[in-house]
């Protein structure tokens, strides 16, 4: 069959908003690249018609320029028609994206709900509740043994009043410490001298007798005889 009626043409893809996207593109830059061929034409006949006086002449050139300015004017429209498809088309394909985005990620969503009540089936609340209690008794029984190791024995025992008793008076003996008045006091005593005192002057006052006291003067003795 195929040699006697030929293979099919194979079908065509159907259109693409993207592809479309692009073609429209493509038209509007070739729009402007006219528009700018055309700006450059109407300058250099702006520049001739402002050297060359009224007449003939100068009406011809100003003719072509207006041919040249409607030409411009078409190819603008044309451009903003072709802008403004380009425009609605990316509009449009920014919303087929986005929804099949969406189809994407519900999809996804559905998936992981069916994961997590697969996983939920396996976890029982009751054990991991049992568990939780096994694991504080455990807690429970390690510090009791922990309190019962550290435990002390054969130490005296001690009056609490006595202990603060002797607590303050060590803040007493403390502040004592830190009173350094005493210093100052002995840097005002009197200095000891350094000097030993000789022996044989202090033998000589010790040894050396005692004389009576001898009058000064002698006793009228003429009184005494008459």
């Amino acid at each position: 069959m195929n040699r006697i009626f030929g293979r099919g043409k194979p079908k065509a893809p159907p259109p693409n908003l993207s592809d479309c996207i692009g073609n429209v593109d493509a038209r509007a830059e070739s729009m402007d690249q006219k528009i700018s061929r055309l700006d450059a034409e109407l300058m250099k006949y702006k520049d001739q018609m402002k050297k060359m006086r009224d007449g003939p002449s100068k009406n011809m050139v100003k003719q072509k320029a207006m041919r040249v300015l409607k030409q411009k004017r078409q190819y603008e429209g044309q451009r903003d028609q072709l802008a403004q498809q380009s425009f609605n088309m990316e509009q449009a394909n920014y919303t087929i994206q986005s929804l099949k985005d969406t189809k994407t990620t519900v999809e996804a969503m559905k998936i992981g709900a069916k994961e997590m009540k697969r996983a939920y089936k396996d976890v029982k609340t009751d054990q991991i509740e049992d568990l939780q209690d096994q694991l504080e008794d455990m807690m429970e029984d390690a510090n009791e043994v922990q309190e019962s190791l550290s435990r002390s024995y054969g130490t005296p025992e001690i009056d609490e009043d006595d202990l603060d008793a002797e607590l303050d008076a060590l803040g007493d003996e403390l502040l004592l410490d830190d009173d350094s008045s005493y210093l100052d006091e002995a840097s005002s005593a009197p200095s000891i001298p350094e000097g030993v005192p000789n022996d044989s002057k202090t033998n000589k006052v010790r040894h050396s007798p005692r004389l009576p006291n001898r009058p000064t003067s002698a006793p009228d003795l003429t009184n005494a005889c008459g």
